[in-house]
Formats: C-alpha cells, structure tokens, sequence
C-alpha cells in the first residue's frame, strides 16, 4: 500500500518534467494535464494542513529524486549546484582546493590529494576526515558540504580535522584547478608509447592527439591506451578520441530512441592521427560509457586489442534538458550502439527483481567485427585478452564500498615509509597484516550462493521441515568459512587493489603510473603483444 501511495504523489511530477520537453507526448495531454492538477491540488493541501510546517522545496526535491530513482542512475534532477558542477566536469577546470573528496552523513574524507595543488600545500593527505569547514560543522550541514570548500582564486578557508585520532587545523588558499583527460603519458620501452586517458571532458582528444604525437616523436612505433577507471564523459569526444585511429567518415555509433530526433549515426569527421600504429586498448569494470565508446568501436572496426577486464556496461546516453530557475533534466534519451550493432548496456533498469534491484543481463547476442570476429552485447566489452587481476567480485567490491582497502592503506601509509616508488614492495607478511585487519572489520557481503539459499529458505514451500532448516544454517557457516578463504583465492585482484591505494598516497597518481611501467600485468602482457607483430595480428584477423 506504502508504494502505491508513493508512485500517486511522484507520477504526477514526472509529468511536469516531460510536459517541459517532449512534444512527443501530445496523445497523452489529457491524462498528463489530469495528474498535474491532481498533483498540484495535492501538494498545496498538505502544505497547508500538515500537522508541522513543511519545506515545500524540501518535500518537492525528495519527490522528484524518488520519482527518479523509478528509472535509472543516470536520469537526474540537477539543481543550480549541480548545473555547476556538470559544466565544470566536462570543462576540466574549477576553482577550489585540488582534491578529491567524499560525502558522508557527518563528515567529509580526502580521497585523494591533487599533487601540487592547494590541499597538497596545506598538508591534507588521503584518509583525513574534514569535520569543520570555517565555522561550519560537517554533522550539521544539510546538503554536500564539499560545497563550502568550493570558491574563488586566492581565497581561504580553515578546515579541522581528524587524522589518526588527533584533531587538526588548516588554512587553505583555494586555486584554480586543471582537470587533465591524459594525466600521464610515456614510453615504455624504446618504441611502445602508453597514454593514460581518464576522463572524457573537453580536453579528452586534443591532450591524447597531443600526447601520441610527442611519444612519435620520441621513436614510438606501437601504442597502448590505458582506458581503465575512466568513467566516461562527452560522447563527441569519445568520437574524436577513436577518428584519432580510424579514417574520416567511419560509422563510430548509432543511436536509438523513441523520440525520432534522437536517432542519430555519429561518423568520424577529421582525417586520422594515425590508423596504422598497432594499438593496445586497457580497460577494467570501471571503464564505462565513453570509454566503452572507444573501446567497443575500435575493436568492431579490427582496429585495437582490448586487454583486461569486461567493461562496466553502460549503453545509455543522456543529455540535459534546461527547466525553470536555472535547473536541469539530466535523462536518458537513447540506447547506444557500436559499429557492430551491438548495445553493451548490462543492467536492465525496466525490468527489476522482487527486491526492485536492476537484472544482469544474462543471455548475449552474437555479433561480428569488421573481420568476422564474435563479439557480444549485454555485458560491457569483453577483452580480447582478459588479465585475472583486473576482475572482480562480491568480495573485492565489498571491500572497497566498505573501505576496508582505503582504511588499511591510510594505516599502511603511516606505519611505513618508501624514499622511492622503485623501492616500494608489498610483501607476503603485509598481505597478511591485510588479512588479519579485513577479518577484524564489521563488513558484509551475499555471495550468489547465500542469495539462493536465502530465496529458497523464505519460499512458500511448507515441506520444508526443522531438518532442512539446520541444513541452510549448516550450508551459511560453510560459505562463511569460504568468504574468509577467498581473501586467499583473490590475493593477486586484492592485492592490486592494495597496492594502486598505497603507491597514490606516497607518490600520487604520476608515481602509481610510473610503477605500471614496469609491474602492471595488464601493460606487461600489452607491450609484449605489442612487440609480436604476428601474435597482434593472428588477433585481429
């Protein structure tokens, strides 16, 4: 009754949002006029009648953000700080204090400081807890704090904070930021050039065509371009990143959707970079949208080697459509499809489970390259080369959104100490000392196994008796048993993860690449595909 009551109030404002932009849905004015005055008449009695006083901006932005929540992530309600922070994303540049910063309930982490920049000066370092920001406390800030750190070139702010339970002080004088797309790029050997590509903003493929044409310079003959962690971005850009390969007019992606001015072909538009050098594209189950763009296309069109990991999965494109008193509707418009033919969308948001959570999709449709290679949609982009320490699991993601890796590496981090990220080394004993405080950690996670059990134990069947019962809870301690053992099993994904975490916080993001060059499976297997013209070639064809 709970979730009626709950889609009676919130249909009518995806109403009101759809009436702003979508001529489409003419045949429906009348029922879309009735719920707007349901809705309208609704709205203004219980903000009159209410037993307490009401927000109404309050009561309106949970509706809209709930009604949301109805379809799928990536369909938004940006208010005007969001607007902000949207364009600011795809422009690469703001004004703050350089780091990256998470929310939560009461207090605000440093993720990760930007090296050189303002919280980097001011001694901030991945792990602090900001819980003061001036004279504001975190705890009782309603909205993302991390706005107050926001502000103008040459500003200051006074932060607290915790580290290591020991409360500190600092001033930081904001600066204008650069967001680099390539943050780093080198050779790794005499002729093999590796570009890290991590965002798709504005600068995604003038830097990358600037980055190739300097590694040419310096006598690269083969490329590898490291895709992994890049969440996506502009989808003009992950064309131009790709015509940096392929020649000028090459059909990169289709899109389709049910409102006919968003069926569109996207063609490459400029003469290529260079569509001969044998190239090596990295990607893991962080690589999404554009860079699945990029990656899926090239390897439809026979044009790269895609090494690592299945690719997040993500065949949605969306766009912003400009509301009232300067906010937007972020919302999927179209499906996205690579050359092949293929969408590479994973969860299917239409149609959920009992507990309301996206399907997995399961059951793939074939394709074929340029050359007649298969491919599949439906699951991301699968690797031509798949390396095991770039996958994932319950497990390994557990670890993470409980941060249990990050915690552990902030406490590694001052109980350690390296001159140089040549000398680092994470040993067997240290992997222990993981071991030992992950098991110490109030952390949960449901393997598919539990899932069944669970689904099965709760059905209606009454033929289950007091015997099967102690059976499920005998089969429980066996899998929990196997949840502690599997920090064994995935040592070598964990441990990668470990050491990506450790090497950032003593020598940044140019220092974790740096130590890629020489110890990074993913790169080791791609320079050595590279240096084997026959092997390369035997792939593509």
């Amino acid at each position: 009754m709970k979730r009626l009551i709950r889609k009676q109030v919130l249909i009518p404002v995806l109403a009101v949002v759809v009436l702003v932009g979508a001529s489409s849905f003419k045949s429906d004015f009348f029922e879309i006029a009735k719920q707007i005055e349901i809705f309208t008449t609704l709205f203004k009695e219980l903000n009159m009648n209410y037993v307490d006083e009401t927000n109404p901006a309050e009561l309106m932005d949970s509706a809209i953000k709930n009604m949301l929540g109805e379809l799928d992530p990536y369909t938004q309600f940006l208010n005007e700080q969001d607007v902000e922070s949207f364009k600011i994303n795809n422009a690469g540049e703001y004004s703050g204090i350089g780091a990256l910063v998470r929310s939560y309930e009461n207090k605000l982490l440093i993720v990760e400081p930007y090296q050189d920049y303002a919280a980097d000066k001011a001694g901030l370092k991945a792990g602090d807890e900001i819980i003061k920001i001036g004279e504001t406390l975190v705890a009782d800030f309603d909205d993302n704090a991390g706005e107050l750190l926001k502000g103008t070139n040459n500003s200051t702010v006074e932060v607290t904070f915790l580290r290591q339970g020991e409360t500190k002080t600092t001033t930081i004088t904001r600066g204008g930021v650069e967001v680099d797309a390539v943050p780093f790029y080198d050779m790794i050997d005499d002729k093999t050039g590796y570009i890290v590509l991590s965002r798709f903003n504005q600068k995604a493929s003038k830097q990358t065509q600037s980055a190739l044409q300097d590694l040419k310079g310096r006598g690269a003959e083969r490329l590898i371009l490291d895709l992994r962690g890049n969440p996506g971005g502009l989808l003009s850009e992950a064309i131009n990143v790709t015509n940096l390969f392929v020649p000028k007019g090459e059909l990169i992606v289709t899109t389709k959707s049910k409102v006919k001015k968003f069926n569109q072909e996207y063609r490459t538009r400029n003469q290529p970079e260079d569509e001969e050098i044998p190239l090596v594209v990295l990607v893991n189950g962080k690589s999404a949208s554009a860079s699945e763009i990029v990656s899926g296309g090239l390897q439809d069109l026979d044009r790269a080697v895609i090494i690592g990991a299945r690719s997040f999965g993500k065949g949605l494109v969306q766009r912003p459509l400009k509301l009232t008193y300067g906010t937007q509707l972020k919302v999927t418009i179209s499906r996205y499809y690579t050359p092949s033919g293929r969408c590479i969308q994973s969860l299917d948001y239409w149609n959920r489970d009992k507990q309301g959570n996206a399907v997995r999709n399961t059951k793939f449709n074939e394709f074929t390259t340029r050359n007649g290679r298969k491919v599949w949609d439906g699951g991301g982009v699968m690797p031509d080369i798949t390396i095991e320490s770039l996958k994932t699991n319950s497990l390994i993601d557990a670890l993470e959104s409980n941060n249990i890796v990050f915690d552990f590496a902030t406490q590694y981090f001052y109980d350690h100490s390296f001159d140089s990220v040549d000398n680092f080394s994470f040993s067997d004993s240290d992997y222990s000392a993981f071991k030992a405080y992950a098991s110490q950690q109030n952390f949960s996670y449901q393997t598919k196994t539990e899932k069944v059990l669970e689904e099965t134990i709760n059905g209606d069947d009454t033929l289950l008796g007091a015997e099967v019962q102690e059976k499920y809870k005998d089969l429980l301690l066996a899998v929990n048993r196997g949840k502690i053992n599997a920090l064994d099993t995935y040592k070598d994904e964990i441990q990668k993860n470990l050491e990506d975490e450790i090497i950032t916080r003593y020598f940044y993001r140019e220092g974790l690449y740096k130590y890629y060059l020489k110890h990074d499976d993913a790169i080791l297997t791609a320079t050595g595909l590279l240096a084997d013209n026959n092997k390369y070639s035997s792939i593509l064809k």
